[in-house]
């Protein structure tokens, strides 16, 4: 059976989608069957950000509802072999309870590699049903205080969900705004900050920016798509080490 793994952050606008489709992306190319799940009931973006938002009919909440069978609802990526979509419901009435997906996501984690749940932002209901689910977690965050504290409350909030394993990315990290930013003296602050440990550092990249609003695939020798395949090497238990801050 297929990891699950739930990703998401304390605030809006850190690009967890993004690292989510780069992610799925990541481990589709290393040969892995990667199912990306929209959390987000009301909001779904992922549908967009693949291409497929005018081939979607049917979404989780058909399924649960007993709509349709669930490969009716699990839709293959155009560009990504191996990776594939269950969207979020267009409605947030119709979002999934977390007894429900604890129940769901085992079952389809069956056929595939990894399972990707895209939770949306903070910690409300949406947040509760995807963590209910997930094995392990990754906490996205940019090195700003506001986003570094609200990941203290995701960290508490995924232990209180049973969720155990959780680890920290940085996203849209840049070397000198960093530095002058003047917040933190160095990243251990960031990380102590957080309280969770760190597995990757994504830099900020326009090239992925722009083709995440495309719905075309990440330029391969950009310096995000890099840095997204080497978090999928860590994730599935490779040791590899962090690149050179100077250089992101």
């Amino acid at each position: 059976m297929g990891a699950i793994t739930v990703i998401t952050s304390g605030k809006g606008g850190v690009g967890k989608s993004t690292t989510c489709v780069g992610l799925g992306a990541a481990l589709a190319q290393r040969g892995r069957r990667v199912l990306l799940v929209d959390c987000d009931a009301g909001l779904r973006c992922l549908d967009q950000m693949l291409g497929l938002g005018e081939e979607v009919v049917f979404d989780i909440s058909d399924i649960v509802a007993g709509n349709c069978e669930p490969i009716r609802a699990i839709y293959p990526s155009r560009t990504i072999p191996g990776m594939f979509l269950l969207p979020a419901p267009t409605k947030e009435e119709n979002s999934i309870r977390p007894a429900l997906m604890k129940q769901l996501m085992p079952i389809l984690a069956r056929y595939y590699d990894h399972v990707l749940l895209d939770c949306p932002a903070g910690i409300g209901r949406g947040f509760a049903s995807a963590a209910a689910a997930a094995d392990r977690a990754l906490v996205v965050a940019t090195a700003d205080p506001v986003c570094v504290r609200d990941c203290d409350k995701v960290r508490q909030s995924l232990l209180r969900a049973g969720v155990n394993s959780q680890r920290l990315i940085i996203n849209r990290f840049s070397y000198s705004g960093f530095f002058k930013m003047d917040c933190y003296h160095d990243l251990d602050s960031v990380i102590d900050s957080a309280g969770i440990r760190l597995i990757a550092i994504i830099p900020e990249d326009a090239q992925v920016a722009a083709a995440a609003a495309q719905a075309v695939p990440f330029p391969q020798k950009s310096s995000g798509a890099k840095a997204l395949s080497r978090l999928a090497a860590r994730l599935e238990g490779e040791h590899v080490p962090l690149a050179s801050l100077k250089k992101l």
